[in-house]
C-alpha cells in the first residue's frame, strides 16, 4: 500500500507549530506580566490612537451597540488600509522594484525592534528591577536591532538565528495589537480572517497575484515568512510550502564516460578484475572479441538478476513507492512548511486577548488554533494550491474563546463550588 503525502508531513509541521506555540506563549506572559492595572489601562486606551482605531475610539462606558458600530468601522477601515498596502505592493512587485521593498522591509524590522521593542524592553526590566543603566539599555537593544537587520532577509545568516527574529518580531508586534480595546479585537480578527480568505482565494486577489507572479519569474517574495527547514539536507520530506505544494524531483546524474566505455555498470562502486584484464592484458591478443562480449554479457547479466532478487525482498525499495525513486529517497526539502510573519501575529494577538481575561480561555483558544493549524496543513496536502492560514484557526479561536467564558467557565466553576466531581 502506498504512503501519502501526509506521511511525510510530521517533521515540517512540528517545525512550524513549534515556533507558533513558542510566540503564542510569550505573548500570554507578557500580556499577564506587563498587564496595567484597571485605571492605568482605561488611560492607556484612551491616549493611544493607532490604525486599527482611526475611525472610533473605544470607551467601556459606552453602550454595547455603539461600541460594536465602532468596531466594525474600526475593522472596516483597518481592512482597507491593509488592502491598499498590499496592492501597492503587488505594484511595486510587478514592476521590479525588489530592492526598494527588501530595504523598506529591513527599515520596518529595525523599526519594529528598536522602537516597539525597546518600550517592551523597559517595561520588562522595570517590572524585574533589573539593574541596568540607561547606556547600556540603548548599546544593548541598537545592538540586537542591528543584527535584526540582515537576519530577516539575508541568506547568509543561519536559520536558527533567521527564525529567532521572526518569532521575536511577530512577539513585539503581537503584543502591541493585544492592548487594543476588546470589541474592536475580536471585529478585527474575524475581518482579518475574511480578508485572508478572499486575498488568497479570489482570482484576483492580491496575495494570489502576489504568489502567482513571484512563482512564474521563480524566485522569493521579499516579505517576512517562516521557512520550516530540514535539521539536516540529508534528510528529506514532501515539500509542503504555505502557498503550493512542490515534489522537486531530484536530477539523476549524468553517466560517467570512462566506465561508459568500459561497458561497466554505473550503479557498481568496483570493477570487476577480469574485465579490465580483458581491455589492458598483452598475453591474449589472439582471444576473438566475441568470447570477450559473451562474458561481458554474462556478467551483465547476473547482476541484474542480483539487483532484482535484492528489490524483491526489500519491501520498502523505492520500486514500491507512488513516485518516482529519487536521490535521498524521496523529494528535495530545501524550503519546507513556510508561514507568514502575520499569520503569528494574529494567532498570537488572539490567545493574548484571552489571557487578560482568564487561563481557561488561553487554553482552549489555544488548542482551537493549533488545530485549525492543522486542518489547514492537511487541507493543503490534498488541495496542492495556495490556502489561506487565518480563516479556520481564527474562527475556531474566537468560537471557542466565547464558548469557554459564557459556557464552560461558569459550569466549571459552579461544579468545583459545588464539590461536584466527575
Amino acid at each position: 500500500m502506498g504512503r501519502s503525502v501526509l506521511d511525510f508531513l510530521g517533521v515540517e509541521i512540528i517545525g512550524v507549530m513549534s515556533p507558533v506555540s513558542i510566540c503564542m506563549l510569550l505573548v500570554v506572559l507578557l500580556v499577564s506580566t506587563l498587564s496595567p492595572s484597571a485605571s492605568d489601562s482605561a488611560a492607556a486606551a484612551a491616549s493611544a490612537t493607532t490604525a486599527a482605531t482611526l475611525v472610533y475610539d473605544e470607551s467601556p462606558s459606552d453602550p454595547p451597540g455603539r461600541r460594536l458600530a465602532g468596531a466594525l468601522l474600526n475593522a472596516a477601515a483597518f481592512v482597507a488600509l491593509i488592502t491598499v498596502a498590499t496592492t501597492l505592493l503587488v505594484v511595486l512587485y510587478y514592476y521590479r522594484f525588489t530592492g526598494f521593498l527588501r530595504n523598506y522591509i529591513r527599515f520596518s524590522a529595525f523599526f519594529v525592534l528598536a522602537s516597539m521593542g525597546g518600550s517592551i524592553l523597559l517595561s520588562i526590566l522595570r517590572a524585574a528591577a533589573f539593574p541596568l543603566d540607561a547606556f547600556s539599555a540603548l548599546v544593548l537593544l541598537l545592538n540586537l536591532s542591528a543584527v535584526g537587520v540582515p537576519a530577516v532577509l539575508s541568506p547568509a545568516v543561519p536559520v536558527l538565528l533567521r527564525q529567532a527574529y521572526l518569532v521575536a518580531l511577530a512577539v513585539i508586534v503581537a503584543a502591541w495589537f493585544a492592548r487594543l480595546p476588546e470589541w474592536t479585537t475580536w471585529t478585527l480578527l474575524l475581518a482579518l480572517a475574511l480578508y485572508d480568505l478572499a486575498a488568497v482565494l479570489c482570482p484576483r486577489g492580491p496575495l494570489r497575484v502576489l504568489v502567482e507572479l513571484a512563482s512564474s519569474r521563480d524566485e522569493e517574495l521579499p516579505a517576512l515568512v517562516y521557512e520550516s527547514r530540514p535539521a539536516s539536507a540529508s534528510v528529506s520530506h514532501a515539500v509542503a510550502a504555505l502557498g503550493s505544494v512542490e515534489l522537486q524531483p531530484v536530477e539523476p546524474a549524468p553517466p560517467n564516460p570512462t566506465l561508459s566505455n568500459r561497458n561497466v555498470d554505473p550503479d557498481r562502486t568496483s570493477v570487476e578484475i577480469e574485465s579490465l584484464e580483458e581491455e589492458t592484458s598483452p598475453l591474449v591478443p589472439n582471444e576473438p572479441s566475441s568470447s570477450g562480449d559473451a562474458r561481458q554479457q554474462d556478467i551483465t547479466a547476473e547482476r541484474e538478476r542480483e539487483r532484482e532478487g535484492e528489490r524483491n525482498q526489500d519491501p520498502s525499495s523505492s520500486s514500491s513507492l507512488p513516485w518516482p525513486a529519487l536521490e535521498s529517497d524521496a523529494f528535495d526539502a530545501s524550503r519546507g512548511i513556510r508561514l507568514g510573519l502575520g499569520d503569528f501575529v494574529f494567532y498570537s494577538v488572539l490567545v493574548g486577548r484571552a489571557a487578560m481575561y482568564d487561563l481557561m480561555t488561553v487554553y482552549a483558544c489555544y488548542l482551537a488554533i493549533i488545530s485549525g493549524l492543522g486542518c489547514t496543513l492537511i487541507l493543503l496536502s490534498i488541495c496542492r494550491h495556495a490556502l489561506p492560514a487565518l480563516p479556520i484557526s481564527i474562527t475556531l479561536g474566537v468560537g471557542f474563546y466565547f464558548l469557554t467564558r459564557l459556557l464552560l467557565e461558569p459550569f466549571v466553576i459552579g461544579a468545583s463550588t459545588s464539590l461536584v466531581m466527575f
